[in-house]
């Protein structure tokens, strides 16, 4: 799975690009380094190991925190998410299956959760603010001067464009691009986190690259003509 980040210049043009310039950084941890520590954690859970189970929480609570910011697209609602999240995974630990990879399982909750959330704000209106805001929150090291103070700030604001962009997605092509162009996952596994064909994932994700960037040509040209 690709953890990390991916740095341009200016915003690119092709949609795949935009899909691939979010950024969110997420540290290397225990879970990713070997599958037997990580299957010994769950045996441990699922018997019952609080201790067990917070150490999968606190290694794996960033990723689910940012995967539903991008989903919801507020904290609020994220953090919330986040909470049931987790609520449930502590409840089907016990059906999770060691040949699984935990992530994708962990994805396939995180997924269902916040479309159940979703539904239950449909009627309250649009609570849209700021994805970049507070998802990866310092995450940027300070400038070392002005040039990289400047590089920093557009690189920021070009970020905020695709979350914006990304925030008008339906769920199921937010979800398909979030997994497949920012968390890295193969289109089949996508297509399995998302109980979908890898031909339907293929097409939202399509659908949704162009949609990002129509979203982009279309604020940035209102922007130039603005000035």
């Amino acid at each position: 799975m690709y953890v990390g980040s991916r740095k341009f210049a200016q915003v690119p043009s092709g949609a795949h690009d935009m899909a691939l310039a979010v950024e969110i950084l997420l540290p290397v941890n225990a879970l990713t380094q070997t599958q037997t520590s990580l299957t010994r954690l769950i045996e441990r859970a699922a018997s019952g190991d609080t201790a067990a189970f917070e150490q999968i929480m606190v290694h794996s609570q960033q990723r689910v925190m940012a995967m539903t910011w991008r989903m919801l697209g507020n904290e609020a609602d994220a953090r919330d998410a986040s909470q049931e999240v987790f609520l449930r995974v502590y409840k089907y630990l016990g059906r999770f299956k060691q040949d699984q990879d935990f992530f994708a399982w962990l994805y396939t909750i995180t997924i269902n959760v916040c479309r159940d959330l979703a539904k239950k704000r449909q009627h309250h209106g649009d609570r849209f603010i700021s994805l970049a805001a507070g998802a990866d929150e310092g995450a940027l090291a300070v400038p070392a001067d002005e040039e990289d103070a400047e590089e920093a700030l557009l690189h920021t604001q070009q970020r905020e464009l695709i979350f914006r962009a990304m925030a008008t997605l339906p769920d199921k092509e937010r979800a398909s691009i979030v997994l497949r162009d920012v968390e890295g996952f193969p289109t089949d596994e996508v297509a399995r986190i998302m109980k979908s064909s890898s031909t339907t994932v293929r097409s939202q994700i399509s659908s949704a690259r162009k949609k990002i960037k129509i979203y982009c040509e279309q604020y940035l040209s209102r922007k130039e003509r603005s000035r």
